[in-house]
Formats: structure tokens, C-alpha cells, sequence
């Protein structure tokens, strides 16, 4: 993983970029704000746009920010835009296309949530400055008023998007009290952007962590995926940590910095667990070089040994063992992953993987058989390459010549699965005969009978290899037989 680079760019360089940026606005939203300025409304273009141009990254999103209101937003865009919709008028947000570029519009607003409520309450305003004095961040509080180009920056965030530096545009204790959430994305820009928090940042999220109790899971669980997507997650999950957010999103983090990780001498199991997601990160293009930010293989890695505060038994000989942390580890997560509703479908990915996990270190040096390979790559089914990552990227140990073993190790057996899958297709695993064929040979009706049957003929699948139609026809009567006398 590349080390924290906070940009500790030279101002001028931030100011020439967002120079550059503007010249490429796109004239149709210079067309729309000409069209909003002969109805005496204000168009200015803010956020994250105006902040990534600084940042010299490619600006995709167009985010405008009016004193019209939700309804005169869309009587405005009538006859102009190729479609419109709500995408939140209730809280003032209207969506737009026209060619090729969409827009999202949004009235000046100012939000705030009251002690007892998970949704925000909306004020419109009628003044950009006061708008933007209501954002999280100063380096999200600038803007661009159009058409005419006038930049806007109040509170110093070109300054602070210079140093790499997060500050609110009012006080910390303000801002998270209006929108606890925005404590989650201070973690979240320190995974995606590497910038570093204003010391008072620090101290209020510190203060104001058991606040984001308030918010929707939902909207709790988009900003952790983001920030495990971004390209520091160490770096963002670690202030989760230390601030105490992660005490109210995902509990069992923290508690892993309270176990000593005897097998890999790190310092705690958190620090392992933190070198893991790292080195699984590191792998997501080890099968496929275009392979994108891989949100379940980051879980699982992250995750994975979760179970082990659970399942610590001192033994007598005063080593500290875990026995079966995995699959308390992946009861545990599928329970925390519900609680932030994830689909069922990333819960039961997640989950497999940590069950999975050290499935491989029954391995030894080669001792499995065909047939355990064959079960390995059944149970892991469409999670097999993830399973790869995920074991690879547990060897955290400092001792080189064991961990090279251990990759060798795990290069025989990948390059038997390889071999296996060739010769038999292991993706596609089944019995030689089908529940139709089973109720032909046999006589029988459609029931339990004919799915043991099935069932019976797989295991053998996997024992024995691929077999002809008449040996399993053979295999099945024999079964038959036996089950019949039994």
C-alpha cells in the first residue's frame, strides 16, 4: 500500500488548477445559469467539483447550488433539460440531463438534526456564503458562481486543500452536532484523499461519537464502504478507532486491539488485521489487472478475525489459543453486517469468507487428496478467487523463509486446482446422472428419496472424480440396495 501522501501542495499550483477547471465547464451549465440569472436566481457550482479541480483530478460531477426553490428549480429546467427528476425535493435536490451531462441542483440549505431524530431537519437559504458555511469541510466549502466565474471561498479551504488539511467551516462541535454523519466522512476523506484532521476536528469527534447514533444504518454503512474503498483505509479506519466511532459501527474493531496476536507476534490482533486488509488490497489485481476496489474482499480481510476475543482459551502449556474462531468469527459478522444492512448477498459473501479462511492450513505440505481439493473449491464456489486473496494475505508473519513456504505451499495447491479444473471442470460440479435420470432408474416419484440419492452421488463426485453414466448408474443401485436393506 502507498504510505499517506496529504497533498502539501503549493497554493499557486491548487490555484492554477481550479483555474484550468473552469475554463472547461461545460457550456451547457453556462447556458443554465445565464437561464437562471435572467430569472433573477443564483447558480454556482460547489463541493466536491470545485475541490477535486484543486486537486487535479477529473471532474465528472456536476454539483450546483441555488437560492431557487425546488419547484422554480424545475420549472426552470422545463424546456431546457432532456429529463428531470426528484431525486430529493424534500430536502431540495433537483436531477437533470441535457446531452450528455446530468446535473444536480440543490437550494441553499442549512441542516441540522434534533437530539432525538435520524433525519435531518431542511431550512432553505437564500445566500451561497451561508450555504457554504454549512457544509462539512472547508475544502468542500468553495464554489464557482456562473456564468460569470467568480470563485468563492469564505472560510479558507483552498488554503486548507493546499496542507491536506480538514477543517470545518464553523466550529467542529457545530458541524457534527447539525450532521453527525459528517464524523464518518472526516474518516472517510482520510481513506479516499490521505488528508490529515484539524486538531479540533479530532477533539469533537472524540466528544461527539455516541451522536451518530442518531443516523440511519444506511447512510452509516455508505460512508464505511466508501472509506474501505478509498485508497487509505488504514489510515481512515484507524481514526475510527481512536475517535470512538467504530465503537458504535462495528464494536468488534476496537476489541481486537485488547488480544495479543501470539501466532504472528504482532502487537495486537487489530494491527494483524490492519496488515491483512492491506496485503489483500495489494491482491486484488493478482488475478486480473483491471480488477476494481473489491468492498467484499476488504470486509473479509478486515474482518476475519473477529471470532478471536470470543474464543481465547489460555492453555496450560501458557501459549493462547482461538479454536474455531472462524466460525464464531463468521456468525459474528454476518449479525454486524445485517445491522448496517448490507444485502443479504455481500452478508453471506463476507461471512463464507471468514468461515473459509483457514480452511487452506489443513493443507500441511500436500497432503490433501483430489478429493479434498475438490470439496475446497466446492465450498468456496463463485468466492474461490477472493478465498486465494484472503489466504495469501493472512501471512503477516516477519519470518520470510516461513512466509515464502507458506506461498509456495499455497502456489501447489492452486496450481492443482488449476489441474483438476481442466481435467474436470470443478466450477460445474455434479453427479453424472440428474434427478430425472434417478427417478427413472430407480421407479420413484419425485421426494426426499430422490435428493439423497443426489446427494449420495455428489459426494462420490467428489471422492472419486468424474464418472460415466454407467458407473454412477452402478454406484446409485448399489446405494439403493444398501438402503433398501437398511
Amino acid at each position: 500500500m502507498p504510505d499517506l501522501l496529504p497533498p502539501n501542495l503549493d497554493l499557486a499550483v491548487v490555484q492554477r488548477r481550479i483555474a484550468e477547471s473552469l475554463a472547461q465547464v461545460p457550456i451547457g451549465a453556462l447556458e443554465l445559469a445565464r437561464r437562471f440569472a435572467a430569472a433573477g436566481k443564483e447558480l454556482a457550482l460547489v463541493g466536491g467539483p470545485v475541490r477535486d479541480a484543486g486537486l487535479g483530478r477529473a471532474v465528472t460531477d456536476l454539483d450546483l447550488a441555488t437560492d431557487a426553490h425546488p419547484d422554480e428549480v424545475s420549472e426552470l429546467l422545463g424546456g431546457w433539460a432532456d429529463s428531470i427528476w426528484d431525486i430529493g425535493a424534500a430536502f431540495g435536490t433537483i436531477g437533470a440531463r441535457r446531452g450528455e451531462i446530468q446535473f444536480e441542483i440543490t437550494t441553499y440549505r442549512a441542516e441540522a438534526y434534533a437530539a432525538d431524530s435520524r433525519k435531518p431537519e431542511v431550512r432553505f437559504g437564500t445566500c451561497l456564503e451561508e450555504d457554504l458555511g454549512r457544509r462539512d469541510f472547508t475544502v468542500n466549502s468553495m464554489a464557482v458562481r456562473l456564468p460569470d466565474l467568480v470563485f468563492v471561498d469564505p472560510f479558507n479551504g483552498l488554503v486548507d486543500l493546499a496542507a491536506g488539511v480538514l477543517r470545518t467551516p464553523g466550529t467542529a462541535a457545530a458541524s457534527f452536532n447539525d450532521d453527525p454523519l459528517r464524523m464518518m466522512r472526516a474518516a472517510r476523506f482520510v481513506s479516499q484523499l490521505g488528508f490529515t484532521l484539524d486538531p479540533e476536528v479530532v477533539w469533537e469527534m472524540s466528544e461527539l461519537a455516541g451522536r451518530l447514533e442518531i443516523v440511519s444504518a444506511e447512510r452509516v454503512r455508505d460512508e464505511l464502504s466508501k472509506l474501505l474503498l478509498g485508497r487509505f483505509p488504514r489510515a481512515g479506519l484507524e481514526v475510527m478507532v481512536t475517535s470512538g466511532l467504530a465503537d458504535l459501527v462495528l464494536p468488534e474493531l476496537p476489541k481486537l486491539r485488547l488480544e495479543i496476536d501470539e501466532h504472528h507476534r504482532h502487537k495486537d490482533v487489530f494491527e494483524h488485521s490492519l496488515i491483512v486488509l492491506e496485503q489483500a488490497i495489494d491482491l486484488e489485481t493478482s488475478h486480473d489487472p483491471n480488477s476494481a476496489p473489491d468492498l467484499i474482499l476488504r470486509l473479509a480481510a478486515l474482518l476475519h478475525d473477529i471470532g478471536k476475543p470470543r474464543t481465547r482459551k489460555f492453555e496450560g502449556d501458557g501459549r493462547v489459543s482461538f479454536h474455531h474462531h472462524e466460525v464464531v468469527g463468521a456468525a459474528m459478522v454476518r449479525k454486524r453486517l445485517r445491522a448496517l444492512r448490507f444485502s443479504g448477498a455481500e452478508v453471506d459473501a463476507v461471512g463464507d469468507l471468514v468461515e473459509l479462511h483457514l480452511r487452506f492450513h489443513g493443507y500441511g505440505s500436500g497432503e490433501w487428496t483430489d478429493s479434498a481439493v475438490r470439496r475446497y473449491v466446492r465450498d468456496a464456489g463463485p468466492l474461490l478467487t477472493r478465498l486465494h486473496k484472503l489466504t495469501r494475505a493472512d501471512c503477516t508473519t516477519r519470518n520470510r523463509r516461513k512466509a515464502d513456504a507458506l506461498a509456495r505451499t499455497y502456489d501447489t495447491l492452486e496450481a492443482r486446482i488449476e489441474r483438476l479444473n481442466g481435467e474436470e471442470e470443478l466450477a460445474a460440479i455434479r453427479p453424472a446422472l440428474d434427478g430425472f435420470e434417478i427417478m427413472t432408474i430407480l421407479g420413484l416419484p419425485p421426494g426426499p428419496l430422490v435428493g439423497q440419492a443426489y446427494k449420495y452421488l455428489l459426494e462420490v463426485r467428489l471422492d472419486r472424480g468424474p464418472l460415466s453414466i454407467e458407473e454412477a448408474t452402478a454406484v446409485l443401485h448399489a446405494w439403493w440396495a444398501a438402503n433398501q436393506s437398511g
